[in-house]
């Protein structure tokens, strides 16, 4: 009897902490879609963009 108890218990334990709640997920995606936003200021300001494009112009070879 005891043993099955104390395999329930674990088992519920388990249970409850097996994934992320909505809560969680949430929070995940505004942070991911945050970051997204930050990333996509950055890599529009002008210096980025240049550098960018001279990068891939180098690596096509076109310059």
């Amino acid at each position: 009897m005891k043993r099955s108890i104390v395999r329930w218990r674990h088992r519920a334990r388990l249970a409850c902490e097996a994934g992320m709640t909505t809560a969680e997920y949430a929070v995940g995606t505004l942070a991911a879609c945050t970051f997204a936003i930050v990333l996509l200021a950055v890599v529009k300001s002008g210096g980025i963009k240049s550098g960018l494009s001279d990068v891939i112009l180098e690596a096509l070879g076109i310059r």
